[in-house]
């Protein structure tokens, strides 16, 4: 689903599921829906927000938002109808529960294989965490892109792949295309061979998730993005197309650096895809347990944000969303792009 999109406006019979609207007449007009995580003090979601809690700016001008959902990542088909309710009103089939992209950077130098290694360690235990109908891709990234898995509620296959088969084997098998929703469906595996960077690679996989309705999260376990220059860290010619094709895919981008420091330079770079997309970038050397906690919690949930599409001329936009007579942290993409 699009950030800027035409979405339909009431005008006769509602039918509801899960506080979800779905409109059987419509008069189009273009909206903006925007994915934002409120977190609280202990980084629990905040789920009583109302339209009146939040204050967006579109390229610096102050717009009204018009309504705001909660989408609760326990809730079965949170974003949508089962299939048999879509099928007979003509909705759009979404999936059951939350796409979540384990995404890891390869490298063994000793700054970064302690931290891979217990970050998978990490990702493996989240598995247990999941709800029934969560779905995980599990992809890698040393010379090239590699996708292991389709989506998929095989626990134990996804283990296998992170635990055994990253680290292990040199070639991914060949992965068939699954039931909806598929990421191997729409993943292109001569543009992942030909991915020499780790932003080519977030940039394949980004036009692959756009194939795919509703938010989803690409959880990077990574030492960095960038190159580091005279002048400081600079983006991959790749970067930009990357971070659109992430942003028109609905992807949260959650950046977990392994480094084992408390700070280096190319860390800008997984804070910059972090920050762009809706996300956070977080240190994992000394606290990986407290990082994966964090993540967990910011999946919970999330608000889509719904506002009238500003009359501003087609691109890019910078976005800002700020709470008004509440507190918490807001996590929301920086940018949209019509």
């Amino acid at each position: 689903m699009p950030s800027a999109a035409s979405l339909a406006v009431l005008a006769a019979t509602v039918l509801m599921q899960d506080q979800v609207p779905y409109v059987m007449e419509r008069v189009e007009v273009e909206r903006v829906m925007l994915d934002a995580r409120i977190l609280d003090g202990r980084d629990e979601p905040r789920r009583d927000l109302e339209p009146s809690n939040f204050r967006v700016k579109v390229d610096g001008r102050l717009v009204a938002v018009e309504s705001v959902h909660w989408i609760d990542a326990s809730t079965p088909y949170a974003e949508g109808l089962p299939p048999e309710h879509a099928s007979s009103v003509g909705a759009p089939q979404v999936p059951r529960g939350r796409l979540i992209v384990f995404f890891f950077q390869k490298d063994l130098q000793p700054s970064r294989a302690p931290g891979l290694i217990r970050m998978m360690h990490e990702a493996s235990r989240m598995l247990d965490s999941l709800h029934p109908g969560d779905l995980v891709a599990v992809a890698s990234f040393d010379s090239h892109l590699k996708l292991w898995t389709d989506f998929t509620e095989d626990r134990e296959a996804l283990r296998h792949a992170i635990k055994h088969s990253i680290l292990f084997e040199d070639r991914p098998p060949e992965i068939v295309e699954g039931a909806f929703p598929s990421l191997a469906a729409a993943f292109d595996p001569t543009a992942a061979l030909r991915a020499a960077t780790p932003e080519k690679g977030l940039l394949v996989l980004g036009e692959a998730l756009r194939q795919l309705p509703g938010a989803k999260t690409l959880a990077f376990f990574g030492w960095g993005l960038g190159r580091l220059t005279p002048l400081g860290v600079r983006m991959e010619h790749d970067y930009g197309p990357a971070a659109s094709a992430l942003l028109a895919a609905r992807t949260t981008v959650f950046s977990l650096d392994v480094t084992e420091a408390d700070y280096h330079s190319l860390e800008v770079g997984l804070q910059q895809v972090a920050y762009d997309t809706g996300g956070f970038y977080a240190r994992t050397h000394d606290f990986s347990a407290s990082a994966m906690k964090r993540l967990r919690r910011a999946l919970m949930g999330h608000y889509i944000l719904v506002f009238e599409r500003p009359p501003l001329p087609r691109g890019a936009h910078r976005v800002a969303v700020d709470l008004v007579g509440v507190s918490g942290e807001v996590l929301a993409k920086s940018q949209y792009i019509d």
